[in-house]
This record gives structure tokens, C-alpha cells and sequence, in this order.
């Protein structure tokens, strides 16, 4: 806000000053508008660099504001997941409870039929090394 008023002021000087030329001797005219000319580009430039500070400065509010939308939801989330985590371990506790006598009985069952299956297949693979045995005398 500020730069726009000094830019402003700066726009009225150099056309005060350009309107105040047109009097002036005529071998001074080409240094008073390169004069002129320093003011606009001083201007302008002005009014550019406080254009790109307002947008940084909101685009920086904005950040701001996203950060402390996300600390809050954080804030508020924070006792609900501890909550229903407390309400989760009962439930875990009571599922583990439960399949442990189960997973025994199944490998309580699978394991002789396991044991079948190995013993089986040791029998199939010393019949392979006595049949490779006998190809090769």
C-alpha cells in the first residue's frame, strides 16, 4: 500500500516535471526527458515489485493458514484415533484368543499329513537316485 503511494507520487513528480519541460530551454530537453523516462521505469518498476509482494505476502497467508487448518485437524484427530485404538486392543486380544487354539488344531492336523508328504517324497527321490544309478553301470 505504502509502495503504491510512493509510486504514485513518483508518477505525479515526473509528470509535473514533464509538463515543466516544455518551458525549458530547448538544448536542456534531452536531459530532462531521460529524466522523465528514469521516473516512469522508477514507477512502473515500483508498482511491479509491490504487485509481486502482495501476491507473495497472500500466497505465504494462505500456507499459513493451510499449516494451521492441518495442526487443528491434527489436534482434534489425535484423541479420537487414541480412543479407538484403546477400543481396538480388547478386540485384538479377543481375536488372537480365539484363533490360537484354532491355528494349533489345524497344524495339530496338517502336520501328520505333512509328514506323510516328506516321507513320500524321500521315497521318490532315492527311487530317482537308485534308477540314475543302475542307467549309469
Amino acid at each position: 500500500m505504502k509502495f503504491s503511494l510512493v509510486a504514485a507520487l513518483v508518477v505525479v513528480l515526473a509528470l509535473a516535471l514533464g509538463s515543466e519541460s516544455v518551458s525549458v530551454v530547448k538544448r536542456e530537453a534531452p536531459e530532462i526527458e531521460k529524466l522523465t523516462q528514469y521516473f516512469q521505469d522508477l514507477s512502473a518498476m515500483l508498482t511491479r515489485t509491490t504487485q509481486d509482494l502482495v501476491e507473495k505476502l497472500k500466497a505465504h497467508e494462505l500456507a499459513g493458514q493451510a499449516q494451521a487448518y492441518i495442526e487443528d485437524g491434527k489436534t482434534q484427530l489425535q484423541p479420537l484415533a487414541e480412543k479407538i485404538q484403546e477400543q481396538l486392543k480388547p478386540l485384538a486380544s479377543n481375536i488372537e484368543a480365539q484363533l490360537k487354539p484354532l491355528a494349533e488344531s489345524v497344524q495339530a492336523q496338517i502336520k501328520p499329513m505333512a509328514d506323510t508328504v516328506q516321507a513320500q517324497l524321500e521315497d521318490i527321490w532315492q527311487k530317482l537316485l537308485d534308477q540314475t544309478k543302475a542307467l549309469g553301470q
